[in-house]
């Protein structure tokens, strides 16, 4: 191939690079779910950014939005993660409401253990700006 040719490859590969990842390049964190079926006794997110590792922690939340009991929980690396699911640790009924927020690997004893407790400072939620990081969805 002439040089020409392998050089303007290698731009269009890397041009298509950028834009698959330029919906998220500032990095900030976020997460994005839907409501869905949990009959399986599995929730998940389509994708969550993090800006370090840490966990999907799974909150029961009510019609006043507050994080409730932890019921599931996965782990997540530093940056983007796709179709991030977590076990229920109790069934869930069409119309239940859980929150799907971001803890951080932070201030507790063991890395990669999930030490949260609802209220707890270890593996607690990340607040950039004071805010949680976090979706609400229903189960259909």
């Amino acid at each position: 191939m002439p040089r020409t040719q392998t050089g303007f490859a290698f731009a269009l590969a890397a041009a298509a690079g950028l834009f698959a990842g330029a919906a998220h390049a500032d990095g900030m964190p976020m997460v994005k779910a839907m409501d869905q079926d949990m009959s399986n006794g599995v929730i998940s997110a389509e994708m969550i950014v993090a800006g370090a590792n840490g966990w999907m922690v799974v909150h029961r939340t009510g019609d006043d939005m507050k994080p409730g009991p932890v019921v599931g929980y996965a782990p997540l690396r530093a940056g983007e993660n796709t179709d991030v699911a977590a076990l229920l640790t109790e069934p869930a009924s069409p119309g239940d409401k859980f929150m799907l927020m971001i803890h951080s690997e932070d201030g507790g004893m063991k890395t990669g253990v999930f030490e949260y407790t609802l209220g707890a400072k270890e593996d607690g939620p990340i607040k950039p700006d004071g805010k949680l990081v976090m979706e609400i969805v229903s189960a259909l």
